[in-house]
Formats: C-alpha cells, structure tokens, sequence
C-alpha cells in the first residue's frame, strides 16, 4: 500500500486529509467517524470573546455548493480550551491526529490576545482566518490587503510559538502577493481558499435569501478557482499549502497535491456526507494505489510537469 505520511510544518501527520474549519465539532462529526484516523483535524473559528454570529436564515444552497453566512458564531477561547478541546483530544486518543486550532478576530488586538491563549493550549498548530473583517478600518477584511494581511501575522507571529498557517481569502485581485506577503512575515504555511463571496435571492419572495444579505459560498463550484490559486500561489512561495475549496473526492484531494498542496482539508462535503472525510482519504489511497504513487511526495512531483 501507499505510504500517507507527511511533514506538515514540522510536525508528522498519518496523512494529508484534514478537516476544515468551520465544519468539524468533535461531538458532532465524532458520532459519524472515527476523525483519529485523519491527518489532523481544524477547530470552529476560535475568538478571545463569544461571538452570536449572524441572524438566520445564513445558510443557502445554490447549484453545485452552498452559501453561509454564519459569522464566525463561538463560544470563545476560554470555554473552547475547558470544554471542546477536551473532547477532540479524548477522539484522537493516542493516534497522532493533529490539532488545528483556528483564530479569529476584529482588530489585530484581538488576534493577539486570542492567538496567546491558544498557543498555550493543548493544540499543536494555529490557523490564523484573515478574512475577518477589520473593525477599525471600516470592516474591510485583514486578508485583502499585503499590507495588512503582513502587518497581522506579524502580530501574531511574535506571540506564537507553534506552527502558524495563514488562511487566505480568494476575494482578492493577486492572491499571490497576499501569500509573498504573510510568508515574509514569518507564516510557517498558506491555507486556502476560504470562501467566494456570493449571493441569492428569492424572486418569488423578492428579498434575499440570506438575511446577510452576502455569504460564503463553498462546494464542489469553486474547486476550479481553488485548484487555480493554489498552483499559482505555490509557484510563489517556498511554505506548505493546505489545499482546502470543493473537495468532495479523492481525486479531488489528489487534484489539490498535484498543484502543490501539501496537504488538503475536506469541508462542504462533510455536510452533505457526514463521513465525507474518511471516504476521501480511503479513495486517495485508493487512487494512488491504483495509480502507483508510492507516497504523497510522488503526487506532488506531477506539479514541475504542469
């Protein structure tokens, strides 16, 4: 059989398949799959305060994905180390599952006072989300700008001591110079893509269908886009990417590697698939099994061909 293992920022991951953010609950996903076997798995957005998110409806469906809008709703840095965090780390028990804890904020302040606690934590890498948006700048988000998307890893960097991977947004006119810009400020690796900015309404109805009026949208719709930055973004940087947008099969999975992803996240399929994550490691191996790629590095040697 092929061998799954990587190296993802120094740490040793069983395989390249991780839950994204946003749609992973160790109570919740834990009643449909055993998420030990997986390479790592990336908390809800973690905040130094609770956030109510949006008002509902925040969630839509649209052909081929799906819109949210749900705000980035959690319980805080406080209550997600005394009482998620030690469910997820009774799930993985001693499988070596990897533990992403994903920060968000509204000032760089914010990202600080939140990145401090959980670095403390038992986790053992940190996903920095800036497409928050940036409360003192108008609500612009933090990732839309080098500038500032550098001026916040910096921040966070100086307060951090574990991995930090950089979330970026696709919402933006060069994606790659957002990636040139947190890898100069001491980034250990790139995620992306979140999600597409999108929106639907009801004609019938005439009104939005989110009351957010604007929304995530996520699913297999944006794969192209997400396959596109990443091979563009990894021809950039010298970091790990965590390829994450519309994967919902193995070969999916194995698309993002032979781009330059080191690693992929699965997240929208989880939704529609509860056992989505699983099933796609199981094809990848599969895949490369029936395609003779001995390991993950193998995969990723299809990129200096493209």
């Amino acid at each position: 059989m092929s061998n799954l293992q990587i190296d993802f920022c120094g740490q040793q991951l069983q395989n390249p398949i991780i839950t994204a953010s946003g749609t992973f609950s160790a109570r919740g996903s834990g009643s449909f799959y055993d998420f030990s076997r997986l390479g790592a798995v990336t908390s809800k957005g973690v905040a130094i305060d609770p956030w109510p998110g949006n008002p509902t409806p925040r969630v839509a469906e649209t052909r081929s994905g799906m819109l949210n809008s749900i705000g980035l709703e959690n319980p805080g840095a406080v209550r997600f180390i005394a009482e998620e965090l030690p469910v997820i780390k009774n799930g993985i028990g001693g499988s070596g599952t990897k533990i992403i804890a994903n920060l968000a904020g509204r000032t760089i302040e914010q990202y600080v006072e939140v990145a401090r606690l959980l670095d403390a934590a038992d986790v053992d890498m940190l996903e920095l989300n800036i497409s928050c948006p940036n409360v003192k700048e108008g609500g612009v988000a933090f990732g839309t700008s080098p500038q500032v998307a550098a001026k916040v890893t910096e921040e966070v960097r100086r307060v951090v001591a574990k991995p930090l991977i950089v979330k970026l947004s696709p919402n933006v006119t060069d994606i790659c110079e957002i990636a040139k810009a947190v890898e100069a400020a001491g980034a250990d690796a790139i995620s992306m893509i979140n999600t597409l900015t999108g929106m639907r309404i009801d004609v019938k109805n005439r009104r939005h269908i989110l009351a957010n009026k604007v929304g995530g949208l996520s699913g297999p719709a944006v794969l192209p886009v997400a396959i596109r930055m990443v091979y563009q973004v990894s021809g950039a940087v010298k970091i790990p990417i965590l390829g994450m947008g519309g994967v919902m099969t193995g070969e999916d999975a194995a698309e993002f590697l032979m781009v330059g992803a080191s690693a992929v996240a699965v997240g929208t399929a989880a939704l529609v698939d509860p056992t989505a994550p699983v099933r796609i490691l199981d094809e990848l191996s599969d895949f490369m099994d029936k395609h003779g790629f001995a390991d993950i590095q193998a995969i990723k040697e299809v990129r200096h061909g493209l």
